[in-house]
């Protein structure tokens, strides 16, 4: 499955850009990937089309939203879980519909250039320069993972020209506006359609979407505003995380040439595996041994756990391979108060060598009726112990 992209990269602005221009940005992505703009268009020119549009719709959701863009802004796609909607399956007017009120009140489905444009055009801007993002991997214990973790890590990456504080003009008169685009970013051309006259915007080709250009570049970056340098970064990795997980840091990538917004900082999470525990999701299990005595007669055994020991009690008469569950002792659900379970498998240790002494006291013991095995009818088939657990 391809990678999710930035939704701040899907809607082409940058991550403290205000509501209005997150709804400018989106209407303008909209009206670029309508269908009707792809009616001539190949196959797989309106099936990419129809893709875009739809990933617009999904970024526009999550950045619309305050309480989903806080979570997004913090942990990137790893954090939303379910909170960003999936519009993959949805029809381009439910799209619209969805989002009625940034099409000027377009409803019921329906759908004009007239209400996208809302009378104002395409508008435009400077093209916004983004860093590349850095990808690092983060090795975990499963300690480190049942509670919030601080890792220090020190990355080399571009960063911006301390001379030229990243704009890449020697000076402040170094710099003057694109005669081509006249500062925009952007020139523009108008094509008539169906639909009546329709303006096109694309990048500028002589300022490549600034809206200026360097007369005289700095001599210590040679006008491209970044350098090669290094940055110690602090990370918090939130309880839970499990291996695959990508966090992104918002910022601490690559710094963009001549006055851009710094790429991501995309962290991968890898957790050791233990010595003690298996871990399934958020569940821990355990292999226990306790003695032939102990099984015969109960008793109060000590286990352990991430956090230290945990008494439990083995009932008298315990067979081998019955499971104990302890709530609460597994690892922490991502982004949720829930926390998992330690499940305890507990085997009768059979000795290996005896003592002349020891053989004698067991043959004797093997004569009483008690040590014939009669297994009942859950002790017959470890499957249908497995069945009962987890029915219980």
């Amino acid at each position: 499955m391809a990678e999710k992209r930035d939704y701040y990269e899907v809607l082409g602005v940058d991550k403290n850009a205000s509501a209005e221009e997150i709804k400018k940005a989106y209407r303008k992505c909209a009206m670029q990937y309508h269908p009707d703009r792809w009616v001539n268009g190949t196959e797989q020119e309106k099936k990419d089309a129809e893709e875009k549009f739809k990933e617009a719709a999904e970024a526009y959701d999550v950045l619309s939203n305050p309480d989903k863009k806080s979570r997004y802004d913090q942990f990137g796609h790893a954090g939303m879980g379910g909170a960003a909607s999936d519009f993959s399956g949805f029809d381009i007017s439910d799209i619209f519909s969805h989002f009625a009120d940034v099409f000027g009140g377009a409803t019921g489905g329906g759908f004009s250039f007239g209400d996208l444009f809302g009378g104002g055009g395409m508008g435009g801007g400077q093209r916004v320069r983004k860093g590349g993002n850095i990808r690092i991997k983060v090795k975990l214990t499963l300690e480190e993972v049942a509670n919030p973790t601080e890792k220090k890590v020190k990355i080399n990456k571009f960063v911006a020209c301390e001379h030229c504080h990243g704009t890449g003009a020697k000076d402040e008169h170094s710099k003057e506006t694109c005669p081509t685009c006249k500062g925009r970013g952007q020139v523009y051309r108008q094509q008539r359609s169906m639909f009546g006259i329709i303006q096109q915007a694309s990048v500028c080709p002589q300022c490549n979407g600034s809206g200026e250009i360097i007369k005289n570049p700095c001599p210590h970056c040679h006008g491209n505003g970044i350098v090669q340098g290094e940055e110690v970064i602090q990370l918090t990795i939130p309880a839970g995380v499990d291996n695959g997980m990508q966090l992104t840091v918002r910022g601490k990538g690559h710094a963009a040439a001549n006055g851009g917004v710094n790429g991501d900082l995309l962290v991968a999470i890898e957790v050791a595996d233990h010595d003690v525990f298996e871990r399934d999701g958020n569940n821990l299990y355990l292999n226990y041994y306790i003695s032939f005595p102990q099984a015969a007669l109960g008793a109060t055994v000590e286990i352990p756990t991430l956090n230290g020991k945990a008494k439990i009690k083995i009932a008298a008469g315990t067979q081998g391979g019955q499971i104990l569950r302890l709530q609460g002792k597994g690892l922490p659900e991502l982004h949720s108060r829930n926390v998992g379970d330690l499940i305890v498998n507990v085997n009768v240790w059979t000795p290996k060598s005896l003592t002349k002494e020891e053989k004698e006291m067991i043959e004797k013991l093997s004569t009483h009726d008690n040590f014939v095995p009669k297994p009942g009818k859950n002790e017959r088939s470890v499957f249908n112990r497995v069945r009962q657990f987890f029915r219980d």
